[in-house]
């Protein structure tokens, strides 16, 4: 399955967006959040202050909760979404982006706009019954969140950190058990 490029990039902004919560946090000044604002894409009203900051770090449990859950639960939650935010989809193009949804004006509060974004995003998953695409990182010492947009299907580790550190623990268990063969 794939999805439009809106769906994707807000998919792969909120997933990165709930990691940020995971230690060491990632997501501690104002700094950090205009660095993830731009690096995310995210067009549009941008305060830069410490109250935004505290906004933006208190969604990332919301986003978590709505990304790793089943889908009929995650529909309650996208509905719920979409009404707080008032989202009314509308296509736009603008900087070099062929059409493509925004579901809240550019001068609405940052918090909001992640809110309807990856509501929005989440209504094409939900409705293309593609769940399976979001999960939790396969590293046992992780609760990272994974999208996997693979056509395989083969997305495990939520990072390349996660995922070479389960490659070298195979590859030493794998040598030690060789070892001892021997």
């Amino acid at each position: 399955m794939t999805f439009a490029h809106d769906t994707e990039v807000a998919l792969q902004a909120a997933v990165l967006l709930a990691n940020t919560g995971l230690e060491p946090d990632t997501l501690e000044s104002v700094a950090d959040l205009t660095a993830l604002f731009d690096d995310l894409g995210y067009s549009g009203r941008h305060d830069a202050d410490e109250a935004e900051l505290a906004e933006v770090r208190a969604l990332r449990p919301r986003l978590r909760q709505l990304l790793v859950a089943e889908r009929d639960e995650a529909v309650d939650l996208v509905n719920a979404m979409l009404a707080e935010t008032r989202a009314l989809p509308q296509l736009v193009r603008h900087e070099g982006y062929d059409w493509h949804l925004h579901c809240v004006d550019s001068d609405t509060h940052l918090v909001t706009r992640i809110l309807a974004e990856t509501a929005m995003a989440m209504v094409d998953v939900i409705r293309a019954e593609e769940m399976s695409r979001l999960g939790v990182c396969a590293d046992g010492t992780c609760q990272g969140v994974v999208l996997d947009l693979s056509r395989n299907r083969s997305r495990r580790f939520c990072s390349t950190a996660c995922g070479n550190r389960n490659a070298v623990a195979a590859y030493r268990a794998r040598r030690s058990a060789d070892d001892t063969a021997d």
